[in-house]
C-alpha cells in the first residue's frame, strides 16, 4: 500500500504583508499543501522560486522592484527550460495587466476577492498540470480585453499555419476552447463525449506546442481565429 503523495509546495509572492499572511494561513490548513517560501517583491520572487523550485507560485501582479508580469516572464516565459506553474491573483478594477500576465506564461488567474475554496481549487488545478481559465472567467477576460486581443497583420501568417496544422474537427474544438467553453459544454455543443473532447484538447495542445488552455486562448485571439465580439 502506497502512502499519500507529497504535499504541493507553494511560494507566495505578495507585497502586502497582511494579504500574504492570509494566503499562508489558508494554505497551511490543507494537508496536501505546504508553503515553502514567501516573497514581498518581484525580484525576490524570481530568486526564491529559482532556489526553492516550488510546485506552484501564487503571484501578485503589482509588486515593487520587479512586477508580477516580468517575474512571471522570467520564470515561465518563452525560452525558460522548465517553466514554473504560476497562479496570478489580481483585482480587475485595479490591474489591467491580466492578459499580459497570461502571455508571460502564467497558468491561470483568480481575482483577489475569490473565496478560499476557489483559491484552493485553483492551486490544485494548476498543480495537476491543468490551466485555470474557468469558462465564466474566460468570457470576462475576452470581454474586458477584446480591444488589445485584436490581431495585427503580423499574425496573419501564423493563423494560416495554425489552420493547416489542425484537422477541421480539431479547429472546431479549438474555437470552442477560445470561446471559454468547458469540456462538457464543448461535448454538448458538438455532440461528442467529454472524453473525446479531452483527447482533442490534448492533441491540439501538442500539435501547437502549447502548455495549456490559457495559451490556447491567447493564441486564438492573437492570430484572429476568434474575436471579442464572437
Amino acid at each position: 500500500m502506497t502512502g499519500s503523495p507529497p504535499p504541493t509546495r507553494l511560494l507566495i509572492c505578495e507585497d502586502q504583508a497582511l494579504v500574504r499572511a492570509g494566503y499562508v494561513t489558508i494554505f497551511s490548513t490543507q494537508p496536501d499543501m505546504e508553503v515553502v517560501g514567501e516573497a514581498e517583491d518581484g525580484r525576490m520572487a524570481v530568486e526564491t522560486a529559482r532556489r526553492l523550485r516550488p510546485d506552484v507560485i501564487v503571484m501578485d501582479i503589482r509588486m515593487p522592484l520587479v512586477d508580477g508580469i516580468e517575474a512571471t516572464r522570467q520564470l515561465a516565459g518563452p525560452g525558460v527550460a522548465t517553466p514554473a506553474k504560476i497562479l496570478v491573483v489580481t483585482t480587475f478594477n485595479v490591474d489591467e495587466y491580466v492578459y499580459e500576465a497570461l502571455r508571460a506564461g502564467a497558468s491561470g488567474f483568480l481575482l483577489k476577492d475569490a473565496p478560499p475554496a476557489e483559491l484552493l481549487n485553483g492551486v490544485r488545478t494548476i498543480a495537476r498540470g491543468d490551466s485555470l481559465l474557468a469558462p465564466a472567467v474566460t468570457r470576462t477576460l475576452i470581454g474586458r480585453f477584446a480591444e488589445r486581443l485584436r490581431p495585427s497583420d503580423t499574425f496573419r501568417p501564423a493563423r494560416q499555419d495554425l489552420v493547416r496544422a489542425l484537422t477541421p474537427r480539431e479547429l472546431e474544438v479549438f474555437e470552442q476552447i477560445a470561446a471559454g467553453l468547458s469540456n462538457a459544454e464543448i461535448a454538448a455543443k458538438l455532440f461528442i463525449t467529454s472524453e473525446t473532447v479531452k483527447t482533442y484538447v490534448s492533441r491540439i495542445l501538442a500539435k501547437l506546442n502549447l502548455r495549456d488552455r490559457v495559451q490556447a486562448v491567447v493564441l486564438a485571439y492573437r492570430v484572429g481565429l476568434v474575436s471579442g465580439s464572437d
